[in-house]
């Protein structure tokens, strides 16, 4: 397919260009080593394949021995080793990329049958669980899915497992084992050989940015009560819409470029006069007189609407970061030369 051709492939079409390049006999190798689940998946990606040209090929076989490097490195020698291994091979820069996916893959070995259950199953296995226990299998997952299960608890047991996912630290292998026990029979049983730092306040703060603004508020709200410091250091990790009275103007100038009109009068519906000012002093005349116009006939407006659209633009905002094409100054530890 021309398309596939030039979109980026997903990982699983990147495993079936392996296949496919290894030819049938090789191939056939290396399914012996695999599980039905995932022959299942990769043979589903292989027939859709299609074609693809030469230069998207060889990225995907240069990608796939830079992996198998990388583990055998990691395998043989340790991290330290692998590094001083890759830095040869590839350079700093690609030795340090390929070493984070390997240390995030170290990491998710454990607890590994989560990644294949919904958000559903994941809330009705843990919503009667203690919250730290809640907040050791949730360290484990993708931070949408976590706040996908946080989202759904009562407001005082949000906060409870927030604060335990933020202070924690290490897990023993066998408090890790003792837990996995109890949800084998609701996934699947994972054993684990080694304590690695799970939870946290940068992982905490991931969450809260996944989270839904009300689900957000009310956390934050009993939090600040409870333990106003661990509130103002999560705070510190991630973004709100409140900060972007933080932003330099001309970064508040390149989001207020990819926003819709609409959204920014629903969010000026309940913003604070400093966010007001920040955003309509870095619009163009023509654009503050037409937001103000817009406002004013605007009524009767759901809080969720406001909400929704306030989180929007956060995800632009979170978006343009990602790309470097905006700096958000997190907990004054960054500093900017102009």
């Amino acid at each position: 397919m021309a398309e596939m051709a030039k979109a980026e492939l997903t990982p699983s079409q990147k495993a079936a260009a392996v296949i496919v390049s290894l030819g049938a006999e090789k191939a056939s190798l290396l399914y012996q080593f695999m599980d039905a689940s995932d022959l299942e998946i990769l043979t589903l990606e292989v027939a859709r394949l299609g074609l693809l040209d030469a230069a998207q090929t060889e990225a995907v076989l240069t990608e796939f021995y830079q992996a198998c490097l990388t583990n055998k490195a990691v395998t043989e020698g340790g991290l330290e080793y692998a590094r001083t291994v890759l830095e040869k091979a590839f350079g700093q820069q690609t030795a340090l990329a390929l070493l984070e996916k390997v240390t995030k893959s170290l990491k998710n070995r454990e607890f590994a049958f989560l990644d294949k259950a919904d958000i559903k199953s994941l809330y009705s296995a843990l919503q009667n669980e203690r919250p730290q226990t809640m907040a050791l299998v949730l360290a484990y997952v993708d931070p949408d899915k976590a706040a996908g299960v946080i989202e759904q608890l009562p407001p005082d047991r949000q906060v409870k497992v927030v604060e335990a996912i933020a202070t924690m630290e290490s897990a023993s292998p066998t408090a890790i084992k003792i837990v996995e026990a109890d949800m084998e029979r609701k996934f699947s049983n994972i054993t684990t050989s080694s304590s690695v730092k799970v939870g946290g306040i940068d992982y905490v703060a991931g969450i809260m940015n996944n989270l839904d603004r009300s689900s957000e508020k009310s956390i934050f709200d009993l939090l600040s009560v409870n333990n106003e410091e661990l509130a103002d250091e999560i705070r510190k990790r991630m973004f709100v819409f409140e900060d972007i009275v933080t932003m330099d103007d001309r970064s508040v100038q390149r989001v207020l470029r990819d926003c819709d009109p609409r959204d920014l009068v629903l969010s000026l519906k309940t913003a604070n006069t400093e966010v007001a000012n920040k955003l309509f002093g870095n619009m163009s005349a023509r654009m503050a007189e037409t937001i103000r116009d817009d406002l004013e006939i605007t009524t009767n407006v759901r809080m969720k609407d406001v909400e929704d659209a306030q989180q929007r633009i956060v995800g632009i905002i979170r978006d343009l970061e990602e790309r470097n094409e905006i700096v958000i100054l997190k907990g004054g530890k960054d500093d900017i030369i102009a």
